[in-house]
């Protein structure tokens, strides 16, 4: 192979235009695509920013020419010339009207025949394509999200750096405490037996920050959860996370409304119109069966409790006397798409989401049919029709169960399942909306115990405190998500001030003084010495740039993502340790029979 010598880049290949040629110039990437047309050599090169024709005829030196080919995919190369337009335009590339002819070559690294062609449009499995990521990161559709993750990074500091907000590292090993997922562990070598944790979050740390007195900080930060993946989660991924003091929360949403719109600016051009809508979290649960509803599409949920109570459904009534609910949508027109085939499917769906099955009544033209009205009287049909506004061309979904969550939970999982169907969702809008007053308890089957739905530090509302030991399930937070599109972006909270309030909603949670004390005494003590009145939020970073750019897998905007079992099939890892490593660390290794 050959050395680059004294040739130096001076262009990039994706932004050269008609208006450059007649220039000369130097550019350098790997050849996506090479064509010997009898006599003329076309060879497509790739860089960073794009795609650029080099070409090579009978005017061109023949040592250089001999060289253009040999010329194979993936083969890094430095090419010198002069820009000129094509004879042969095409609009398939950003550079179509302009070609480089070649003067100077050098071959600068070889390449093997790659295990999948390095071009977009390719059926490959994702196992393949992870196992090489570095050849999948050269595919175009590949290359440019993590080229534009970049540019959100950089205008998200713009604009936090201009609210005067200071970017602060916070410990990448820290103390494991118990609320939360399961942290990831980092054995002491110096303090044998100990461990530090990766932080699931800076939380604790930005808040010492306000109490150190910097007023406004903010990072873009790596965070890690050992916790098992779903959809679009990953173990470690990164988080825009901020906090602010001397504010409210309409002044932390404010600012952060701010910051998207100055992104989306930036980075798309699009223009988000602010300030954003916003719903309470009671409200989104009765309206979309979710905290995070999608508002591009209606199919609102309909409680008919009252309606059908006391109805001959034993299934209806059956959960309404162990204190349920019987709720529906009515897939408005929709009885041609929502055949009795597509209805089994959404059978399956609503199962899947904890419901004992899904009750429906199609209406069309030649009739009704339906697979619970057989149990009502001609009365209750009337009213459960009028209560759902049902007519000619309209399916009513019914879900009746002991518990509201799973209500809700399924017949939120069938909206979406029937707006994506139906082709109810316009993917080009981007609906932004706060989800606020969350629940600041949840019951934990699991544990046996009420615990904090967002955090043990956020604020709760002063109106509600009266029933945090009576009532805690209807004590409400100073929390609140940024929902885009379906998908929570972000979330935050005021904080908690004051150390007897803090105390007490620690005593609430079930933390003894000691073993509050043993998880957060450091923050404790520092409420001691005057903290200001502050809250903020964090943003998915990931789940921002998937949104923004309409990418479906949180995958495609990580540059080296893990897989389901939490692995990384390009380097193998996790991997076994040698022995000596261990013993360092005053580890021993036994393994699950």
């Amino acid at each position: 192979m050959e050395t680059m010598g004294a040739l130096r880049r001076t262009h990039y290949c994706g932004g050269l235009r008609a208006r450059d040629a007649g220039t000369q110039m130097t550019v350098a990437g790997s050849i996506a695509k090479c064509r010997d047309k009898g006599g003329v050599i076309f060879a497509d090169l790739r860089d960073t920013t794009g795609i650029l024709q080099l070409i090579f005829d009978d005017s061109t030196d023949r040592a250089v020419f001999e060289k253009a080919s040999g010329l194979k995919s993936e083969y890094v190369v430095i090419a010198a010339g002069t820009l000129r337009e094509r004879e042969a335009k095409t609009d398939k590339l950003p550079t179509g009207d302009v070609e480089l002819f070649v003067t100077e070559l050098r071959v600068l690294s070889g390449a093997e025949t790659t295990p999948f062609e390095v071009r977009d449009g390719i059926n490959v499995n994702d196992q393949l394509r992870l196992q090489y990521r570095y050849l999948d990161l050269r595919r175009p559709s590949m290359h440019e999200p993590i080229v534009v993750r970049a540019r959100i990074a950089q205008a998200i500091r713009e604009y936090y750096d201009a609210e005067h907000f200071i970017e602060i590292e916070t410990p990448m090993l820290i103390k494991s405490t118990p609320e939360g997922a399961r942290d990831y562990l980092v054995p002491s070598r110096v303090q044998p037996g100990h461990f530090y944790a990766l932080p699931q979050s800076p939380q604790l740390y930005k808040q010492l920050l306000m109490l150190s007195g910097f007023d406004r900080y903010y990072q873009i930060v790596r965070c890690f959860r050992d916790e098992d993946l779903r959809a679009n989660r990953q173990p470690e991924f990164t988080q825009v996370d901020m906090e602010m003091s001397f504010c409210d929360e309409n002044d932390v949403m404010t600012v952060n409304e701010g910051l998207v719109k100055h992104v989306f600016q930036k980075v798309l051009g699009v223009d988000v119109a602010t300030p954003f809508a916003r719903m309470p979290y009671s409200e989104a649960m009765a309206r979309y069966g979710s905290d995070k509803p999608d508002t591009r599409f209606g199919l609102e949920l309909q409680d008919v409790t009252d309606t059908v109570r006391g109805c001959g459904f034993s299934v209806f009534s059956g959960a309404i006397e162990a204190g349920g609910s019987v709720r529906l949508i009515n897939a408005k027109g929709l009885a041609g798409t929502l055949t009795r085939k597509e209805i089994d499917k959404l059978v399956d769906v609503a199962k899947t989401y904890g419901a004992k099955g899904l009750a429906y009544t199609r209406i069309t033209a030649d009739g009704t049919t339906s697979s619970f009205e057989k149990f009502l009287t001609d009365e209750e049909k009337a009213a459960l029709h009028a209560a759902a506004n049902a007519e000619a061309g309209d399916v009513l979904l019914v879900v009746a169960d002991a518990k509201n969550d799973v209500v809700f939970a399924a017949l939120g999982a069938l909206r979406l399942s029937v707006g994506e169907k139906c082709g109810l969702i316009d993917k080009n809008k981007y609906n932004f909306l706060w989800v606020t007053d969350f629940p600041f308890f949840e019951y934990s089957d699991e544990e046996g115990r009420w615990m904090a739905k967002h955090h043990p530090f956020t604020m709760p509302r002063a109106e509600d405190l009266g029933r945090v030991e009576s009532d805690p399930g209807s004590v409400r937070a100073l929390a609140y998500d940024m929902v885009l599109n379906g998908v929570e972006i972000g979330g935050g909270s005021m904080r908690i001030n004051d150390p007897a309030l803090q105390d007490r909603m620690l005593r609430a949670l079930g933390f003894t003084e000691q073993r509050a004390r043993d998880s957060f005494g450091f923050l404790m003590d520092a409420y001691r010495y005057g903290a200001p009145p502050h809250g903020g939020m964090a943003f998915g970073f990931d789940r921002l740039v998937m949104e923004l750019l309409h990418i479906e897998s949180i995958r495609d905007v990580i540059a080296f993502p893990k897989v389901q079992n939490a692995g990384e099939p390009m380097s193998g890892c996790p991997e076994t340790v040698d022995e000596k490593q261990l013993r360092e660390l005053s580890i021993a290794v036994r393994l699950p029979e």
